[in-house]
């Protein structure tokens, strides 16, 4: 069995085991609700359950810091590659970056208007301290560590993001001298790849944990806000799959959609199935090369680099689960919150690993910077599987548009490709 088919098996099968743990904690949170025995009702929630949860939860918090550094750094490192593509390798960046600003603009912009998650009044359960809002000048001049340790220390996010990508773009400046660090990064990073494929295996029972203790504490009620939070994330990644890279395919690259679409069905497909951009570049690089016409060596620069940095649908359900989980425990968040929201899932992007349930880990990163309750990642854990499928496919797709628009810019597109059936 393949790499490819044995994630595309153990990604189905973790989804259908979350989906279980997510129904059975449903099921076993109305029946302890509804229980006339409080001692055995706060036995199981207290003991049990709860701490169940709080210890999955600590799983996935422990895991931020070091995969959120390391992978950024490895991302930053082999963007030293683009000196040898120059001005191809200039213009990915920017309409990869570009295209992830607009990504979480628009999933904000929906979202905060909507009040996504409001009047779920949860009870904020944690030890986690709410920071205090900062202006605008303050949070630029916090973007720089004073005492690099400390900030490690304290999980300073956007500090220790800074200093990944100086020290990610200085490891690539270096060049050869520095292969042996760029080696030991990049063989830290798959350790912590695979550490964190395996600690998802708890998923399931961390799932049920936190959903028995929600629903004993909140109810019905909650499938109501949780089901309109999933259609608002899938309506947004359509926007983005359709309007956003419809428009620049017809408007800017003057390429029809359509044609795109039709012709990138197998890819999309497989892309949802597997929930890994890094599974699906194969697959990918051949159907921009021969179905699209890009060129080989514009596609096989762009096509990789985008599977590192390009995770325009992992951007937008971070912004759309920000405000959720915000409006779900009443806390609000200033203009300088959501502008902390934008710069941290443009600049996470750069190192998010292409595998499944990473934007866990991302998710818990932004809602540590912006004083949200890390265990609001419980609200939404439940259909995070399922979503996770569809921002995948909105990733590899822009990784195709992006190529696109780089190969016909160069005059690298063979347009009768294109539009051949």
């Amino acid at each position: 069995m393949t790499a490819q088919h044995q994630l595309h098996s153990h990604s189905h099968t973790l989804t259908y085991r979350i989906l279980i743990g997510m129904f059975a904690g449903v099921v076993i949170g109305l029946f302890l609700k509804w229980l006339p025995y409080p001692v055995v009702r706060e036995f199981f929630i207290d003991d049990i359950f709860q701490t169940g949860g709080k210890i999955f939860m600590a799983v996935i918090n422990m895991l931020v810091v070091p995969i959120v550094f390391v992978s950024i750094v490895c991302g930053a490192s082999a963007l030293g590659d683009m000196k040898k593509l120059g001005r191809i390798g200039s213009k990915t960046l920017l309409l990869y970056l570009g295209t992830t600003v607009l990504s979480i603009t628009i999933a904000l912009a929906i979202a905060i208007p909507l009040n996504v998650g409001h009047g779920m009044s949860l009870q904020h359960q944690g030890s986690l301290m709410l920071t205090q809002s900062q202006s605008f000048k303050q949070l630029l001049i916090s973007l720089f560590p004073v005492n690099l340790i400390k900030a490690f220390h304290d999980g300073e996010m956007l500090q220790i993001i800074i200093f990944a990508l100086f020290f990610g773009m200085t490891v690539a400046l270096v060049g050869k001298k520095a292969k042996p660090v760029v080696h030991f990064f990049d063989a830290v990073n798959h350790i912590l790849m695979r550490l964190m494929l395996l600690l998802m295996q708890l998923a399931p029972y961390g799932v049920l944990c936190l959903i028995a203790v929600l629903f004993v504490e909140s109810g019905l009620q909650t499938i109501a806000h949780l089901v309109g939070y999933f259609f608002l994330v899938l309506f947004v990644l359509l926007l983005q799959l359709l309007g956003t890279y419809g428009s620049l395919l017809y408007f800017v690259a003057r390429l029809n959609p359509i044609t795109f679409f039709k012709k990138m069905k197998d890819v999309m497909l497989f892309a949802f199935s597997v929930s890994s951009s890094n599974a699906t570049i194969p697959l990918n690089l051949k159907t921009v090369e021969e179905k699209l016409g890009v060129n080989s060596t514009i596609a096989s620069f762009v096509i990789p680099l985008g599977a590192t940095i390009n995770m325009d649908g992992s951007a937008m359900m971070q912004g759309v689960a920000t405000v959720f989980i915000a409006n779900a425990y009443g806390i609000p968040l200033t203009l300088t919150d959501y502008l902390t929201v934008v710069l941290m899932a443009v600049v996470a992007s750069i190192g998010a690993a292409g595998v499944p349930s990473v934007g866990l880990v991302t998710l818990a990163m932004v809602l540590k910077q912006v004083g949200l309750p890390i265990e609001g990642i419980s609200l939404i854990i439940g259909v995070d599987r399922l979503l996770d499928m569809a921002r995948t496919t909105v990733n590899v797709c822009g990784d195709a548009v992006i190529s696109c628009l780089v190969a016909k810019g160069e005059k690298s597109l063979d347009e009768k490709t294109f539009n051949s059936h």
